[in-house]
């Protein structure tokens, strides 16, 4: 069927406002890629920067040759791997059993798990309950504390919820307990939302700067956002960076710009390996044969 005029002045419409939505976002990066390569005349100019007009790699040098970049590049990795591995191995021990029609009392052990999405302690509570657990100046304090997330917990539990029950009694039949089919047939079909909470696990974790300004005072554990924002926005490592090299803060732009690409670029390098799993069926082949 041929579409209206309407229809196509919709459609005209819709992609001038994806287009626009997309530049917005793309811009940004562009522009401190651009920034993190110029000189220091290129990175102070007014205006868009697309790409850079005079090359400079001088502030990636000073960025790349801190010790403490590299410490803290270290603890956000093992942050993220360690910390994305067990919150996705929680999650799948504690959604799994509460997605069985047959545990007894789930609806109850559900309604608790939801009571700590809405209602939480508090910073003063926490910090007392970190520190009385002794994770004080301890990388397992970037983990521990938020090893199960709520949310994505009852995403998974849902997605659970959708496998169809025969799976489950043919593999009985066969002599599977529930271990056995946990691994072999709910997680395997389970791999795009796995994707996904990994991803957003991955991010999270990434990110996360605040608990590491809280509970570390080690500089040896302090994760790779502490610094950036020290150099964004307290200014202190720039002017260390900037001064030591230069002996002056020309570059102070460029350092920044090249410490948010040094920090952003890792999970640009994962998120394409993720995202097969975005659009890839979930149940696709499970009940044939």
């Amino acid at each position: 069927m041929k579409p209206t005029t309407g229809e196509n002045i919709f459609q005209a419409v819709l992609i001038v406002f994806i287009t626009l939505m997309c530049v917005a976002m793309i811009y940004p990066f562009v522009h401190i890629a651009s920034i993190s390569v110029s000189s220091p005349a290129e990175a102070s100019r007014f205006g868009m920067h697309i790409y850079p007009k005079e090359v400079d790699f001088t502030a990636w040098k000073q960025v790349l040759d801190q010790k403490k970049i590299w410490i803290g590049f270290g603890n956000s990795v093992f942050r993220t791997v360690v910390g994305t591995f067990l919150t996705l191995v929680m999650m799948a021990l504690c959604a799994y059993p509460l997605s069985r029609k047959y545990l007894p009392h789930r609806n109850v052990y559900t309604m608790i798990i939801l009571f700590t999405m809405f209602f939480g302690g508090g910073i003063i509570p926490t910090y007392l309950l970190i520190r009385s657990l002794g994770l004080m100046n301890s990388v397992w304090v970037y983990i521990v504390p938020g090893l199960v997330p709520t949310f994505s917990m009852l995403v998974l539990r849902n997605f659970f919820m959708s496998i169809p029950a025969e799976l489950e009694e043919s593999a009985k039949i066969d002599g599977a307990n529930d271990v056995r089919i946990l691994l072999s047939i709910v997680l395997p079909l389970s791999k795009p939302v796995l994707a996904t909470l990994a991803l957003w696990s991955a991010v999270g974790h990434w990110n996360s700067w605040f608990d590491a300004m809280l509970y570390i005072t080690d500089e040896s554990k302090q994760v790779l956002q502490t610094f950036l924002r020290n150099i964004v926005i307290t200014n202190t490592d720039a002017e260390t960076l900037g001064r030591s090299a230069v002996a002056n803060i020309r570059y102070e732009a460029s350092i920044k710009a090249a410490t948010i690409m040094f920090a952003v670029l890792p999970i640009l390098v994962v998120y394409p390996f993720l995202q097969k799993y975005f659009v890839k069926g979930t149940m696709i082949g499970s009940l044939k044969g």
